[in-house]
C-alpha cells in the first residue's frame, strides 16, 4: 500500500493541500535559512556594523532631513519592523521627526492603499511621519539628472533631491531578468519615471537575435544588462545607507544586509544565490508551484516570477501547475491586451515596435504557455487565463497527469539549477 504525503501549498493567505507519493515526486526548494526571525536587538546589531559604510549616527545629524525608500505591498521584505527601528534610530542620532519621509517605491504598480501603508510601516509611523507617493506619470513630481552613460535619461521623483540623504530599504529574492530584487530597484524602477522604467527594462530583450538577451536571468549581476542599467542610475542619486532583508516562508525577516547601498546588496545577492538554488540532476514532465502565498500572488505579473522558475525544471512540453490567487487580479488593466498577438514571436515583433513593461512580462508568459501546459489555479476569470493561452483549473488533481514530476512551494524564491555532465 502507498503511504501519501501531505503538503501545504501557500495561496493568497491561506492553503491548498495536496497529497503525494514520494516516489513520484520530489519537493524542491525548502530553505536553508535560520528559522528564526531577526530580533529588534540583531537589527540594531546590523545598524551598528554595516558594510562597507560609517554606522548611521555617524551619517546623520541635527541639521539633517532623510527620505526613506520603502517596497511596495508587492513585496515581503519585513519592513514594519526594519522601518520602525530605522526611524527610531535616526531620531536617535538626532534628526528630527518633522525632517523624516518614507516614500513607496511603487514604480509603475498601483498607489498603496491607507490598510497597506499600516502594514508595511506600523502605524506607528504612519501617524508621526509624511508618507509620500509615487506615480511615474506623474511629470510635475519628477526631476531629470541627465543621463547615464548608456544614454538613457534619468527621471526620479523629485523628493529625491529634497532630502539631504537617501535610505534605500528592500528584500532580496530572485527577479526574472534584473537577477535579484532589492538594492538598486528601490531607485529603478522604483522610484523612475515610465520613461525612465521602459528604457531600463527593455534592455533584457534582443531585439537582433529574438529572445533573452545574454547574460540577462535569474540569479545573475555580473553581465546583466537590466541590473547594470538601473545601479548607473541609483548611482547618480549616492544613496546614503542601503537595508536589504531576507525573509522567510512567513515573511518575517531572518537576515539582514544593510551599509553601502551597492556593496550590502552584492553581499546579500551572494548569500542568497548560495542558500537558494538547488542543482538538480533532470527537469521532470511536471511542476507543481506555489508563488509563495500573499503578496507573491497578488496578481498575475507577480505571480509570472513562479511560473519563470517553475519553467527551468521542467521538461518542453510537460505540464506547470501554477498555484497563484490573484486577488488585485492581472496586475494592471491593460495587460490582456499584449494577448491579441498571435503567438509570442508576434508580440516580440509588437514590442519593437512599442515597447511596455508589461508587454515584456506578457510576452514572457506567452512563451512559457507555447512551451509547456500551463494550468492555473487562481481567482482569475476562466477567460482571461485561456486568452493568455493557459488552462485554468479548480484543483492540483484535475490538472494531474500519470508523471511524477517536481513540488516547489516557494517558486519565486528558488533557483532551479540543471546539473550539466
Amino acid at each position: 500500500m502507498t503511504t501519501l504525503s501531505r503538503i501545504a501549498l501557500a495561496y493568497g493567505r491561506g492553503y491548498v493541500e495536496f497529497s503525494f507519493d514520494e516516489q513520484q515526486f520530489a519537493v524542491i526548494g525548502e530553505s536553508r535559512d535560520p528559522n528564526a526571525a531577526l530580533t529588534d536587538f540583531e537589527v540594531g546589531v546590523a545598524f551598528d556594523s554595516p558594510i562597507a559604510s560609517p554606522p548611521i549616527d555617524e551619517i546623520v545629524g541635527n541639521d539633517d532631513s532623510v527620505l526613506i525608500v520603502v517596497s511596495d505591498a508587492t513585496r515581503a521584505t519585513g519592513s514594519a519592523q526594519v522601518v520602525n527601528l530605522l526611524v527610531r534610530r535616526l531620531i536617535q542620532a538626532g534628526v528630527s521627526p518633522a525632517r523624516v519621509a518614507i516614500i513607496f517605491a511603487t514604480g509603475i504598480h498601483r498607489p498603496v492603499s491607507d490598510k497597506e501603508k499600516t502594514e508595511l510601516l506600523t502605524s506607528f509611523v504612519t501617524q508621526r511621519l509624511q508618507v509620500l507617493q509615487h506615480d511615474a506619470y506623474d511629470r510635475t513630481k519628477l526631476t531629470t539628472l541627465g543621463k547615464t552613460e548608456s544614454g538613457v535619461t534619468v527621471e526620479v521623483n523629485s523628493a529625491l533631491k529634497e532630502y539631504s540623504h537617501v535610505f534605500l530599504t528592500g528584500g532580496i529574492t530572485f527577479h526574472y531578468f534584473a537577477g535579484f530584487t532589492g538594492g538598486r530597484k528601490s531607485v529603478c524602477p522604483g522610484l523612475a519615471s515610465a520613461k525612465t522604467i521602459e528604457a531600463t527594462h527593455m534592455l533584457a530583450l534582443d531585439f537582433e537575435k529574438g529572445g533573452r538577451k545574454a547574460g540577462v536571468r535569474a540569479g545573475a549581476l555580473d553581465g546583466n544588462a537590466v541590473h547594470e542599467e538601473c545601479e548607473r542610475v541609483a548611482s547618480l542619486l549616492s544613496p546614503a545607507f542601503g537595508i536589504n532583508t531576507i525573509v522567510d516562508e512567513n515573511k518575517r525577516a531572518v537576515k539582514m544586509f544593510c551599509g553601502d547601498w551597492r556593496l550590502a546588496h552584492r553581499a546579500g545577492c551572494d548569500y542568497y544565490l548560495d542558500q537558494h538554488s538547488v542543482n538538480f540532476p533532470e527537469q521532470r514532465d511536471l511542476v507543481i508551484v506555489s508563488c509563495g502565498g500573499f503578496p507573491h500572488d497578488i496578481n498575475l505579473i507577480q505571480a509570472h516570477k513562479a511560473l519563470d522558475m517553475a519553467a527551468l525544471a521542467c521538461r518542453e512540453g510537460g505540464t506547470i501547475i501554477l498555484l497563484a490567487e490573484c486577488s488585485d487580479g492581472l496586475g494592471r488593466p491593460d495587460f490582456l491586451k499584449w494577448f491579441d498577438a498571435s503567438d509570442s514571436r508576434a508580440l516580440e515583433a509588437r514590442l519593437r515596435e512599442e515597447y511596455e513593461v508589461n508587454g515584456q512580462t506578457a510576452w514572457a508568459l506567452l512563451s512559457k504557455a507555447e512551451a509547456y501546459r500551463v494550468c492555473l489555479i487562481s481567482q482569475l476569470p476562466p477567460e482571461h487565463v485561456k486568452r493568455m493561452r493557459m488552462f485554468p483549473v479548480q484543483t492540483v488533481s484535475e490538472a494531474l497527469d500519470d508523471h511524477g514530476g517536481f513540488i516547489m512551494p516557494r517558486g519565486a524564491a528558488v533557483l532551479p539549477l540543471l546539473q550539466t555532465k
